[in-house]
């Protein structure tokens, strides 16, 4: 398995929570040469509009001038106040058409940068209450609006990438299942998932078998990694929390032939974006390691043995 790791540019400057600032803002040139300093970095998600700022021209000439493969553009629609009541699905037709518009716009930005992959979460699309929304009205807008965009340009892929809760404490794409059904009803060969590793957890699925459904579907398009203790989506390193569901994953994304990009969403509190970035990379590569240690057609006869005291005796001892 070759990973291509890619970071999430947005995630090398500010970062802060209800309490507490922990890392200060800086422009895009200043988080684009901050990437530059992680090793083994090979390449940059980009969010369309945060990351452009007011000038798309002087954003695309930062970009470029960094050296650094865009892995994906990922539209951001839900931190302006526009989106307050929704963007796909917003009862103002106004908004789905601007939410659709500012989609096709990150389609284009995809091709200008020869990623031809936009990837979204569209976490203020669902509800907080009952009676709240009309689902089967809500659902409609979701699928009409995908479509349209979809159809705009047939060479970018639109990877959508579902979440539980947050901004909605009910997110209308909240887990795999509802993902790939609007991907088959959809039925466009540009539309698919983003495998976000922390979403998974939270959602209360085995991650691993989410992507082993998401391939088998043929609708795997992008991943993420991270980690959480299945509560919160707390965007730590991956591995230090989860540390079996990282291993079956990468198993998994090995022995699928993945060949697309990873990108990394994980912030911090006490080291600063560099070194959680140099960290989370370096742990993905030592967890390869390990699982080359345990060896493929080991874990394989694990598997059809199906025999935990087995197996988990035997993957600790490889440790040692």
């Amino acid at each position: 398995m070759n990973l291509r790791h890619a970071v999430m540019v947005g995630l090398m400057g500010r970062h802060a929570d209800r309490f507490h600032e922990y890392h200060p803002a800086r422009s895009l040139a200043e988080r684009l040469d901050a990437v530059r300093r992680v090793p083994s970095a090979q390449g940059i998600e980009v969010v369309y509009p945060q990351d452009y700022g007011d000038s798309l021209e002087r954003a695309s000439r930062d970009i470029r001038a960094s050296g650094l493969p865009v892995s994906a553009i990922n539209l951001n629609v839900k931190t302006e106040k526009i989106w307050q009541e929704g963007s796909f699905t917003a009862a103002d037709a106004a908004v789905r058409a601007r939410a659709v518009a500012n989609l096709k716009v990150a389609m284009d930005l995809a091709a200008e940068f020869d990623a031809w992959m936009v990837t979204c979460c569209p976490l203020i699309d669902g509800h907080n209450y009952s009676f709240q929304v009309d689902y089967l009205q809500q659902w409609g807008w979701l699928e009409a609006s995908i479509a349209e965009a979809a159809g705009y340009r047939a060479d970018v892929r639109i990877s959508l990438e579902y979440k539980l809760n947050e901004s909605r404490n009910y997110c209308v794409l909240g887990d795999m299942g509802r993902a790939l059904y609007l991907c088959e009803h959809l039925n466009m060969p540009n539309v698919g998932v983003t495998m976000d590793f922390g979403h998974a957890l939270i959602a209360k699925e085995t991650p691993a078998e989410a992507l082993a459904l998401a391939h088998q579907a043929g609708r795997l398009l992008y991943v993420h990694l991270n980690d959480n203790a299945r509560e919160w989506d707390w965007d730590m390193i991956p591995g230090s929390v989860c540390f079996w569901d990282l291993i079956e994953m990468l198993y998994y994304m090995d022995r699928i032939g993945w060949d697309g990009w990873v990108a990394y969403d994980v912030n911090s509190r006490q080291s600063n974006p560099e070194e959680s970035m140099s960290a989370t990379i370096a742990t993905v590569q030592a967890a390869e390691r390990l699982l080359d240690r345990f060896g493929r057609e080991r874990i394989a006869a694990f598997i059809a043995e199906g025999n935990p005291a087995v197996s988990f005796t035997q993957l600790f001892q490889a440790l040692l």
